[in-house]
């Protein structure tokens, strides 16, 4: 018993150890810093009561959304979130729009971005 006991306390503390939360602010600035911009949809394109400005950044082959989204809908102060590994057909279709698609880019973000929130703190 003594033995099982110390093996899940020395898998908890190895788990532990070896598992790193990155800064989402870090993130960001290391995306925008070395990231290729793909493509940028502002405010007066996305016409949204909420989404301010939306940037795709590829690093490493993967696809990094950048959202500004507005605190409410009257007001211009944003907060900054980043959404990681992005499918290139989700940001195509958010972007361009797919047939069948809402005209809405607040509705294509919730289907196609929204749910690649990065996992960072």
């Amino acid at each position: 018993m003594k033995k099982i006991i110390l093996t899940i306390i020395f898998f908890a503390f190895i788990n532990n150890s070896y598992s790193q939360e990155i800064n989402c602010n870090d993130l960001l600035n290391f995306i925008v810093k070395k990231g290729y911009l793909k493509g940028t949809l502002s405010s007066y394109i996305l016409d949204s009561s909420w989404l301010y400005k939306v940037t795709a950044y590829e690093y490493d082959y993967k696809t990094y959304v950048i959202a500004e989204i507005k605190k409410n809908e009257y007001s211009y102060q944003t907060s900054t979130y980043i959404f990681c590994g992005i499918p290139n057909m989700n940001w195509s279709n958010f972007q361009y729009g797919s047939y069948g698609d809402p005209d809405s880019y607040g509705e294509r973000f919730h289907k196609y971005i929204i749910d690649y929130k990065c996992n960072c703190n």
